[in-house]
């Protein structure tokens, strides 16, 4: 056959493959929380105290994230805040002394202000009252610092109006010319106006509210170099294109050798498949739980099958997990670049140990061999603490959700049960992920824009500084006296990643969560069915379960001899020996 006129036909393109997952190192979710230390000191502080200060808590499974990296831009946001705080504090002092106690009186509006701030919190629902008392101690702090202000400026401007060397207030404010001999004047000064009953003991010159104004704007700098800070953060090390390179992440090369070590740890236990967990919080860090699954079916030979041989509970788990894996595979026809989350389904065993009982934190036994035997062991156990879970987790929206399915099988008495635990993180708060809009929107916005943003802030900032160093004051203390060095291991209380978590994902994001959970939930009822298909047991009951349980239904086995009551307001009866009702009861369950 003459092929000389057949043009060459194009080979098929191979199709693209899947990118691999993201490390948990450089997940969008531990960006945001990193970032979100820098906005949010609340969390801030609870991130430090447990990851930091409780240093015999083990750390709560990290998911999707990296706890310790967090932990370092935490305690760096921390140092730079104190630095920070210390400055405008310093200001506000030798301002204040320097003016002999003008500035001083700047402290009365900046505390209203702070403690309406307070009591109105930043909770989006709150009580009216608190939203009334707020709104008087806010607007009475800006009628103060208005007048005071004005009197200030006026104070500075009067100082040529009356040729002398000591200046005047000016106006109706009366000047140092009208004193006479025994420094006395009708005229009230500036400490009359704004602290009734101080006797008129405080006359300030023009240069004193020179030097006052001086100062503020100098607070103003240093507020708007902090802001100008986390903005070139970022920009920096907390940009999408820089954070995934861990290596050169200035928070992460630190000396100190405590910092060093907790991030060591951290990082040995976060990610293991040995949980250990503190007995009214097992499943922390794991997020909201979901409904539960819990069955028991009788182990009923099937008569269409000639013998049934021995079901173990591991013999259950390898006929679930190859149903699983098989959630990894695009359709026939989506290509292998198809981005859906549940190719990079993760699936692993892992063991839940109780915390108590240990001497150090160093003791849990985290070697592979060690955790091999725990394993072998609690894979057949009925459990009690020591608890073994096939781990099922599924990261979408760039590891924002997480979807983590437990499952449990236990065979004991010609009983097979059946526990499926599913949790659900959800994506991290809004307030976090706008920290890349908040910040260019600084770094790009006009330097009127950014001296009106630093001067509306600087009359709470000396009471917004001495929280800050209160409450370094108060961590230090905590840490030299509260012992937390040589405590007994203990396990973890909170999850950071929970902590950072909003209330409730979109609406496209609530549907993938329905979808990841009914794939996963209906893979393993099928593992299930056909382990006891092939070991030659009966699966109707067991089908018929997962039917009513998928359909929010309430399963009963048999209502032979048993009392049962259906709906809210009914009442039980018995079937045993016909349907005469109960003694007290008239036909109708009525008494």
């Amino acid at each position: 056959m003459n092929t000389a006129s057949v043009p060459q036909q194009p080979t098929p393109a191979a199709a693209p493959s899947a990118p691999p997952p993201t490390p948990p190192h450089a997940s969008e979710a531990t960006r945001l929380l990193c970032a979100g230390v820098y906005l949010d000191p609340d969390y801030r502080d609870r991130v430090i105290d447990e990851l930091h200060l409780n240093e015999q808590r083990f750390v709560a499974p990290s998911l999707g994230l990296d706890a310790a990296r967090v932990l370092a831009h935490a305690l760096r946001a921390r140092r730079r805040e104190l630095q920070w705080a210390a400055a405008v504090l310093g200001l506000w002092l030798v301002g204040a002394a320097l003016t002999q106690g003008l500035l001083a009186l700047y402290v009365f509006p900046s505390l209203y202000l702070a403690i309406g701030a307070w009591i109105r919190g930043r909770s989006p629902q709150v009580p009216v009252y608190r939203v009334v008392v707020a709104f008087f101690f806010r607007w009475w702090g800006r009628i103060l610092l208005a007048v005071l202000a004005l009197i200030t400026v006026i104070a500075a401007f009067a100082g040529g109006s009356g040729g002398s060397s000591s200046g005047s207030y000016g106006g109706s404010y009366g000047s140092y010319d009208s004193y006479d001999s025994y420094g006395t004047s009708d005229s009230p000064d500036l400490s009359d106006v704004l602290l009734p009953g101080s006797g008129g003991g405080a006359h300030f010159r023009p240069w004193q509210a020179w030097a006052a104004l001086v100062v503020l704007v100098l607070v103003a700098v240093c507020l708007a170099a902090q802001r100008g800070q986390f903005a070139r953060v970022m920009a920096g090390e907390l940009s999408p294109q820089r954070f995934p390179d861990a290596a050169g992440d200035p928070a992460e090369q630190g000396v100190n050798q405590r910092l060093q070590w907790l991030k060591h740890r951290i990082r040995t236990e976060q990610h293991a498949p040995l949980v250990m967990y503190h007995e009214s919080r097992p499943f922390c860090g794991a997020g909201v739980p979901q409904q539960d699954w819990v069955l028991a079916v009788e182990l009923k030979p099937d008569a269409l099958k000639k013998r049934q041989r021995p079901i173990s509970n591991r013999l259950v788990l390898e006929s679930i997990r190859p149903l699983v894996e098989r959630l990894r595979l695009p359709a026939e026809y989506a290509g292998a670049g198809v981005r859906d989350r549940l190719r990079w389904l993760e699936i692993d065993e892992c063991v839940f140990l109780p915390a108590e009982g240990l001497l150090r934190r160093e003791d849990a036994p985290y070697q592979p061999e060690a955790f091999e035997a725990h394993r072998a062991h609690a894979v057949e156990e009925g459990a009690e603490k020591r608890r073994h879970f096939l781990r099922v987790r599924v990261g979408g929206w760039e590891e924002e959700l997480v979807v983590t399915v437990f499952v449990r099988v236990h065979t004991q008495g010609r009983m097979l049960m059946l526990e499926i635990a599913p949790h659900v993180l959800p994506p991290v708060r809004q307030f976090f992920k706008e920290a890349d809009r908040a910040a260019h929107r600084y770094r790009h916005n006009s330097v009127l824009g950014k001296a009106f943003w630093a001067v509306t802030r600087v009359p709470v900032s000396p009471a917004a500084a001495l929280i800050v160093l209160g409450r370094a004051v108060a961590y230090g203390g905590r840490l030299l006296t509260g012992g937390y060095a040589h405590a007994l291991p203990d396990g973890p209380a909170l999850s950071v990643r929970e902590l950072g978590a909003a209330d409730a994902g979109s609406q496209f994001q609530e549907m993938d969560v329905s979808r990841y959970l009914k794939s996963i939930q209906d893979r393993v009822a099928s593992g299930v069915r056909t382990a006891l298909a092939e070991a030659g047991y009966q699966t109707g009951e067991f089908v018929q379960q997962i039917n009513n349980i998928s359909n929010g239904g309430v399963h009963i086995g048999s209502v032979e001899g048993s009392t049962f009551a259906v709906g809210d307001n009914s009442s039980a009866s018995s079937t045993n020996g016909g349907s005469a009702p109960r003694k007290g009861a008239d036909a109708h369950g009525d008494e």
